[in-house]
This record gives C-alpha cells, sequence and structure tokens, in this order.
C-alpha cells in the first residue's frame, strides 16, 4: 500500500514538472531552471505553492498574489501522471516477457508515458504536436523492438509502426492537412512500434471511436461552437486509445474471434 501511495505521489511530482514544459515548450524559456512564476502577475511561487495538486485545492485554483485564476490543466496532469505511473506499476507484468525485469522497465515506460502527456496536452493546447518530443518518444519506442517479443516477433512489431504511419500520412496527403496533421502520422509510427501488430489494431478502432464519441458530445453540448466541420486534436485521442490498449492488454480482435 505505500508503494503504491509513493508511486503515486512520485507521478504527481512528475506530471508538475510535465507542466513546467508544456507551458515553456517553444516559449523560448528554458523548463529545465528558472523559477516558477504566475503567468498573470509574475510573482514568484514558494515552494508551499508548488505542492502537486494539493497548493491547488488549498489555494482554490487562484494565485495569491492577484487572485487570477489557475489552470486545470495543472492538478489534471498531476493526477493522470500519478495514475498512469501507478498503472505501469500494476500493469507492466502483462507486457512484458518477466516480470522479474520489472524495476529496470518502470523508468522506461515512465518515460514513455510522460512523453506522451506531454504530447496530448501541448495538442490540445495548441492544435500541433511538439516535433522533438515526438521523435524522442519514437526512438525510445524503437528500443521497444529488441525486447518486446511476448506478442510478436520484432519484425512485426516494425512494420506495424510502419503501416499505422503510412495511414495517418495517406489521411494527411489526400486531405492536405485538413483531416489529420503530419504529426499524428510521426506519432503513430512510435506507438505501433510500441504496441506491436494486434495491439495497435486495437488502439486504432478505440482512438477513432473515443475520437467520434467526444466530437459528437461536443456538438450536442455546444450548440453553434462546434460544428461537423471543427477541428479537434486527435493525438489525445491517439494516445488515449494506445494506453487503453498497452496497459489494459486489450485485442479487440478476439471480440471478433479473428
Amino acid at each position: 500500500m505505500l508503494t503504491h501511495v509513493f508511486i503515486i505521489v512520485f507521478g504527481a511530482a512528475v506530471g508538475s514538472f510535465l507542466n513546467v514544459v508544456i507551458f515553456r515548450l517553444n516559449s523560448g524559456e528554458s523548463f529545465l531552471g528558472g523559477e516558477s512564476r504566475c503567468f498573470s502577475c509574475g510573482k514568484k511561487l514558494k515552494w508551499r505553492e508548488l505542492v502537486p495538486v494539493f497548493s491547488f485545492l488549498i489555494q482554490k485554483g487562484r494565485c495569491r498574489g492577484c487572485g487570477s485564476k489557475i489552470s486545470w490543466q495543472y492538478p489534471a496532469v498531476e493526477i493522470i501522471t500519478g495514475v498512469l505511473f501507478l498503472a505501469t506499476f500494476q500493469l507492466s507484468k502483462f507486457n512484458f516477457d518477466s516480470c522479474d525485469i520489472c524495476w529496470f522497465l518502470y523508468p522506461y515506460i515512465w518515460l514513455l508515458v510522460s512523453l506522451l502527456i506531454i504530447i496530448a496536452v501541448y495538442d490540445l493546447r495548441h492544435f500541433i504536436i511538439p516535433n522533438k518530443i515526438v521523435w524522442i518518444f519514437n526512438v525510445l519506442a524503437f528500443l521497444n523492438l529488441l525486447a518486446h517479443t511476448k506478442y510478436a516477433k520484432p519484425g512485426f512489431a516494425f512494420l506495424s509502426g510502419v503501416v499505422f504511419f503510412l495511414f495517418f500520412a495517406a489521411l494527411w496527403f489526400l486531405s492536405k492537412g485538413k483531416w489529420m496533421g503530419f504529426g499524428d502520422a510521426k506519432l503513430a509510427l512510435g506507438l505501433g512500434w510500441l504496441l506491436g501488430p494486434v495491439k495497435t489494431f486495437s488502439a486504432f478502432l478505440i482512438s477513432f471511436w473515443l475520437g467520434a464519441f467526444v466530437g459528437l458530445l461536443l456538438i450536442v453540448l455546444k450548440k453553434g461552437k462546434y460544428t461537423m466541420m471543427s477541428r479537434i486534436p486527435f493525438a489525445p485521442f491517439l494516445i488515449a486509445g494506445s494506453l487503453l490498449s498497452f496497459f489494459i492488454n486489450f485485442d479487440i480482435l478476439s471480440f471478433f474471434n479473428f
């Protein structure tokens, strides 16, 4: 139990750092140095104002200096990161040949999850996938081909990434960027390498179902603001579908007896 609590707290702390990366990425500011401050008034934040989740709740979501609202992104990313780190600890044994090396794999998967969180949230904020982050993810995912052999041979896993990439690249090319961004294709390459062919197909279907459901929900709940032609970032759905497929070991083909 204490181990679980520690992992969630550790994940939330990492999530706090991920927020810094997301807000400062491509802004000209370094996320490795500099003091945290309020974006509205510039007030330097003290340590007690930087405690993941709790500081947001204690301050009622507002800056102590100017009273401006603090983005819900901060606690959301911290909580999601903590939960996904715990999911890694609990479910990694279903994704690798031997849990005897899970102690080594945890940091690896935590790093991949962290990169995916940055990509998803950044895409939600700016409608673009950060190129540097996605290629770091792809390089790390490629390393997975060397160890991940339980459900697919490395050659098939490599091809799953290539096919996943080509599908999204074709959508981008045929629509001239209207249906899908090329960043989604680059992200799909690494996700395919991470998941392997079976899980990649499951992630593909789940992501499109999630995207369609949320899109219709937005049209119904926010009439006039969203239409069938509205632009919605797809990377968050692609990542959500991939994480569900990865952690739950979900094989959608089994439901159809394939």
